[in-house]
């Protein structure tokens, strides 16, 4: 890999100053180039502190562009601060059986961004600190920020410590949709739906002022199952009665740095200051200018993956791909799900992964497969075409689902195909149903604009599909039979895969959403749990024992590939702030649900809303 990025930037620097004799960007290619080359190996020496800085996205899948960050930041620029789930937790579980790691010590805000660093992914991350703890380690946490991501992890902590002028901000959870059916309105944009089940909602941010009574009532009880689910994980943690945290949050929302103390939310108050003195004097460095350390990000580059067990390695990074007696496929799904081939990250593109599961399933080498979804669905074809593949596997091959923060509706519709399902209690399910979405412009065009269209067609049907004017009722009635068929092979889907009687899979489906908790209660899901534990389901189904590799799939793309992308998209990202900046962000976001609305019959199961969760 070394070698390549070096010849890729000699030949690129060579072409830029051939091009633009931009003296100025040769030496800083040259210098990150030697930046790059230089890195250090990553060295433990005895009794370090593991430091795991939140201040980061915590996302499934691995990221896709192995050195990108680095790069950037020699550049002078800002990259992302991005840590794959399987790599924190494998960290985790080597660094409780490693005797030069002596405690863990958590710094920082979690920086949330797509499906990123959710409560499901996030309970996974307790769970591997409570695991440390029981090795007989200390976890110290600072907080000085801290919202309800950060807190919940800190709290399985050993001890907490709050900046003097620090707050928890932990007033509850809320979902505030935008709508844009008003807008639409003022600019002549028409809005059209054909769905099949009341809580299918997905639509009605592009139809309605407000959410409807269904979307209303399903939204508060899974807050209230994730909120529960949340605050009984931390009272347990901290050893404070039930209900302590709603009072909390209710008398205060923002605690301040005493009150948390008074309320036994944190252990003390201090200033970082004096925390780092306490961790100097516990390695061993009392008067040097740090303590001993490793970061966790440097850390898992030492940790293999062999097996279900994590264990720090000499040689650094393993070959996953080669060795034991056989191979388990982690294949992530994380995104939308749409039509078609694309190397956008954070999106599931259904020709692109079924032709990904398809060379899984020709490859001897790998004995079972763990389809980790993170997805609110998305395209009814592309849904299919995943789920084809995964049929096919299925004949051959264990196939096991692990849900991650959420796997509803298309991501519900693809995980039909596993022999088991784990979800974590706070994850995101269900919503089976269906919808199609027509947006016409012909007010914008005529009334605003000043343009207008005429036809010539030879079939009643011809243009249907056509933007510019509204559907007739005639048509509404073709794409509703659609819907309506989609609809009965999803719910035919769901009883024969999960063995229920159709009329109850009739009676929990209506695109209603349930938490992990209750789809487990209703037979949505087999267990809760997290990847490491389908992981082992899978191997053991393999009858592979503890002798087994991951490969985790899609692998990370060549350096070369995401260049250009990297020096503009990335760039963007870190010149959005302040209030405003929110706020476009927000609409954008919104508004790009509609542009990955690209089904070619324009059908979608897809989640009925978005939760952004503090």
């Amino acid at each position: 890999m070394k070698n390549f990025v070096t010849s890729f930037f000699a030949a690129l620097t060579a072409l830029i100053v051939f091009c633009v004799g931009g003296s100025l960007l040769f030496f800083l290619l040259l210098g990150a180039m030697v930046a790059l080359g230089e890195k250090k190996p990553v060295a433990v020496t005895a009794d370090s502190y593991l430091v795991f800085d939140l201040s980061a996205n915590i996302q499934d899948s691995p990221s896709q562009a192995e050195g990108l960050d680095e790069f950037i930041e020699a550049l002078g620029g800002e990259g992302r601060h991005v840590l794959q789930l399987r790599e924190v937790t494998r960290a985790l579980q080597a660094a409780a059986r490693d005797d030069a790691i002596k405690g863990v010590f958590l710094t920082g805000s979690f920086h949330a961004q797509g499906y990123g660093s959710g409560f499901a992914a996030l309970h996974e991350v307790r769970d591997a600190l409570e695991s440390f703890r029981a090795s007989g380690k200390p976890v110290k946490a600072y907080l000085n920020f801290a919202g309800t991501r950060d807190y919940y992890v800190a709290s399985a902590a050993s001890e907490i410590v709050l900046d003097p002028y620090g707050l928890i901000v932990m007033p509850g959870l809320a979902s505030q949709p935008m709508f844009f059916a008003g807008a639409f309105e003022k600019f002549g944009i028409g809005v059209q739906v054909t769905r099949v089940g009341k809580y299918k909602s997905a639509v009605e941010p592009f139809t309605r002022r407000d959410m409807s009574p269904e979307s209303r009532a399903q939204t508060k009880q899974l807050l209230d199952d994730v909120w529960q689910s949340l605050a009984s994980a931390m009272e347990e943690s901290r050893r404070l009665p039930a209900g302590a945290l709603q009072r909390a949050a209710d008398e205060h929302g923002l605690i301040r740095a005493e009150d948390a103390r008074r309320l036994k939310l944190v252990d003390r108050v201090a200033y970082l200051d004096e925390v780092l003195e306490e961790l100097k004097a516990a390695t061993g460095r009392r008067g040097s200018q740090a303590f001993k350390q490793v970061a966790l990000k440097d850390y898992a580059r030492l940790v293999s993956g062999h097996g279900a067990v994590a264990k720090r390695v000499n040689e650094g990074k393993l070959d996953l791909a080669s060795g034991g007696r056989g191979r388990v496929a982690v294949v992530y799904a994380e995104g939308e799900i749409v039509d078609g081939t694309g190397s956008e990250e954070g999106v599931v593109y259904g020709a692109q992964t079924a032709r990904l599961l398809r060379r899984i399933r020709q490859d001897d080498g790998v004995k079972a497969v763990v389809l980790r979804v993170n997805s609110p669905g998305g395209s009814v074809t592309a849904s299919e075409e995943i789920l084809r593949e995964l049929r096919l596997i299925q004949k051959e091959k264990p196939v096991v689902v692990s849900m991650g923060t959420v796997a509803a509706s298309g991501g519900y519709w693809i995980a039909t195909a596993a022999d088991r399902i784990y979800a974590e209690p706070t994850t995101i399910t269900g919503s089976i149903g269906v919808f199609g979405l027509f947006v016409n412009f012909q007010g914008l065009a005529n009334d605003k604009l000043g343009l207008t269209f005429d036809t010539v067609k030879t079939g009643r049907f011809a243009d249907a599909t056509t933007v510019v004017r509204p559907k007739t009722e005639a048509e509404l009635a073709l794409f509703q039979g659609m819907v309506d068929w989609v609809y009965d092979q999803f719910l035919t889907k769901v009883s024969e895969s999960r063995k229920l009687d159709r009329a109850v899979v009739e009676e929990i489906a209506q695109g209603r959403v349930w938490s992990g908790v209750e789809a487990r209660k209703l037979g949505l899901v087999d267990e809760l749990g997290g990847l490491a534990e389908a992981v082992r389901h899978a191997a053991d189904q393999a009858e592979l024992g503890d002798n087994f590799r991951v490969a985790e799939f899609p692998q990370r793309k060549q350096f070369a590939e995401v260049i250009a992308e990297a020096l503009e998209g990335r760039r963007r990202e870190q010149s959005r702030t302040g209030a405003i900046g929110v706020l476009v962000e927000e609409v954008a976001r919104e508004l790009g649900v509609l542009a990955r609305l690209n089904d070619p019959r324009g059908l979608y199961a897809r989640l009925p809303f978005d939760l952004n969760l503090p």
